[in-house]
């Protein structure tokens, strides 16, 4: 069983930034696909960016590219998201996954856990 803890949101003006924390528990193995997801009021759970544990492999969502990065610590067991010249639709509770299916890794029922998730609020 794997947990996870998210950390690290909060109010920001837009153009500012922020990190994001998720630290796991539990059997990360490196065939594990970690991600952050994000959902707005009344709008769909969508996809932010991931990484492959093992290799680092990255990928991004396009309203985030050049904008937000993400990373990982193995040794700390946490994944971090580094989202720089925020703007007020970034504005969301941000969820950490683990899990995954690199084939599908945009996607969120291919995930099996799921932290609390975080708010981001971004002021104009």
């Amino acid at each position: 069983q794997v947990q996870l803890v998210e950390s690290g949101g909060g109010l920001v003006q837009a153009g500012g930034s922020l990190r994001l924390a998720c630290v796991a528990s539990g059997p990360i193995t490196s065939a594990y696909v970690m991600a952050w997801f994000r959902q707005a009021p009344g709008k769909e759970r969508d996809f932010v960016a991931r990484i492959t544990w093992g290799s680092g492999g990255t990928r991004y969502a396009e309203s985030v590219k050049g904008r937000f990065a993400i990373s990982r610590d193995s040794g700390k067991n946490t994944v971090y998201l580094q989202m720089n010249s925020l703007k007020p639709e970034d504005t969301a509770v941000y969820y950490c996954a683990a899990g995954g299916q690199l084939s599908a890794s945009t996607t969120s029922r291919t995930y099996d856990y799921w932290g609390q998730g975080t708010q981001v609020t971004v002021s104009s």
